[in-house]
């Protein structure tokens, strides 16, 4: 029986293949933490991250929340309703088009993210950065960093096309 052909070099796989391990394996860390001390969902995480961390008012349209994180619209609904649920975000009509939902972090929201930071940049010090010096935890930057841009520049989830059923 023959081999089948890939259309990537023996290099190529090996770092496919470590960065889906790496990747998987982190992420399982991660997740196991913000559940045991935050009681929340990576996504959850993500959500509530964005909002209280990277937003200067705390608020996103759920649309480009979604883009953000990578979620599809329908799942990042359920989750924000559980955030919402919790306590931990609100949820209006969007001032400027009455289409989109706003969600804002509460005060509780941004308690919980302070409560799991911590722990979670531990978790990922330990399994990521630990084994690796300060030079090739920058070399690791400057190689991913040109990567995510180049599959960020395609148009945003919410811009597709939604697809026929």
């Amino acid at each position: 029986m023959t081999k089948p052909q890939s259309s990537l070099d023996e290099s190529q796989l090996r770092a496919y293949f470590a960065l889906m391990d790496v990747a998987g394996l982190l992420k399982h860390g991660v997740e196991q933490q913000l559940r045991d001390v935050g009681d929340l969902s990576f996504v959850q995480f993500q959500l509530l991250a964005r909002l209280a961390l990277n937003s200067e008012t705390g608020s996103e349209r759920m649309t480009d929340l979604a883009d953000g994180v990578v979620y599809s619209r329908s799942a990042l609904t359920y989750q924000a309703g559980l955030l919402e649920k919790a306590g931990l975000v609100t949820r209006a009509p969007s001032p400027d088009d009455e289409r989109g939902v706003t969600v804002t972090v509460t005060d509780a929201g941004r308690e919980r993210i302070a409560a799991v930071l911590p722990g979670h940049a531990e978790v990922i010090r330990q399994q990521l950065f630990e084994p690796l010096s300060d030079q090739q935890s920058e070399a690791l930057a400057d190689l991913l960093s040109p990567v995510r841009d180049h599959m960020r520049a395609a148009p945003p989830r919410s811009a597709a096309p939604r697809r026929k059923r």
